[in-house]
């Protein structure tokens, strides 16, 4: 069997958000208010600095996540839809596992170290490091490990560590390159609403979208998240189904070994 090349490996793209939800411990988590935030809620006007500190409140308030997902994508390739269940243990912890009606599809393991990732019906088992250019090779996202977990834990993909300026209700930054980033706040919630990267002309590259937020413990936690590459012309949205927050997840969870049968292949003679 010839191991699958760039675009065969992208048929699995649209669902690689999806996971299995695991039999671990659901210790510690965090209930679901029963009902979605009221929209009329009054609205407030926040300075940037109780932006800031509401912004690095919420990124050490979610830790770990446990939750069922539908997922949709649209691409320059197709659209298609999915039913999921997605672990996050931050910052950079992730396992996704791709389901179809006769079993799984893909299974992807991710920690600070290693990526390996699992199609069973070809028997095909790929490791290579962590590493943006080998998530992008899965994902076609291209963001760094961390910003990943922080943004399907309904967070900016990004530190709040920095100097932020301030608009009304919105946060902004330079960073590398001439490039900037842009935070816009919900007034009635003061929950991050919308995230941008934007390139040294000022064009987005990429945006997300935070909405949807219920009550819970930890917080108020966003059940849809709408990322777009605007590059790429690449969408996914994603919609949370009772999610569990701040579980506890074991580290092993993060780790696949090469089962038996399979063949194993280094991630990086992909290529580009």
């Amino acid at each position: 069997m010839t191991a699958p090349g760039p675009v065969e490996i992208r048929a699995f793209l649209p669902a690689i958000f999806g996971l299995i939800l695991l039999g671990v411990s659901s210790c510690g988590s965090l209930a679901l208010s029963t009902a979605t935030l009221s929209e009329s809620s009054p609205s407030k006007i926040q300075d940037s600095d109780e932006l800031v500190k509401n912004l690095t409140q919420r990124i050490h308030q979610f830790r770990s996540l446990r939750t069922l997902a539908t997922v949709s994508y649209w691409g320059t390739d197709g659209r298609a839809g999915f039913q999921e269940a997605i672990l996050v243990h931050r910052p950079d912890r992730l396992r996704l596992e791709t389901l179809s009606p006769l079993g799984a599809i893909l299974i992807v393991t991710v920690d600070a170290d290693n990526i390996e990732g699992f199609h069973p019906r070809e028997g095909l088992f790929y490791r290579g490091r962590s590493s943006k250019e080998n998530l992008l090779r899965y994902t076609q996202i291209p963001l760094e490990l961390e910003e990943l977990t922080s943004l399907l834990m309904g967070l900016p993909p990004m530190e709040a560590r920095g100097r932020w300026e301030g608009g009304e209700n919105s946060l902004y930054r330079e960073i590398d390159g001439g490039r900037k980033e842009r935070i816009l706040f919900d007034p009635s919630l003061g929950a991050p609403m919308r995230w941008e990267r934007l390139d040294p002309d000022g064009a987005i590259e990429l945006s997300a979208v935070f909405s949807d937020y219920v009550a819970t413990a930890a917080g108020l936690f966003p059940l849809k998240i709408f990322l777009e590459d605007h590059n790429q012309q690449k969408r996914l949205e994603i919609r949370y189904q009772e999610p569990e927050l701040n579980v506890a997840l074991p580290l092993p969870l993060f780790v696949q070994e090469k089962p038996a049968s399979a063949r194993e292949i280094p991630l990086e003679s992909l290529g580009g």
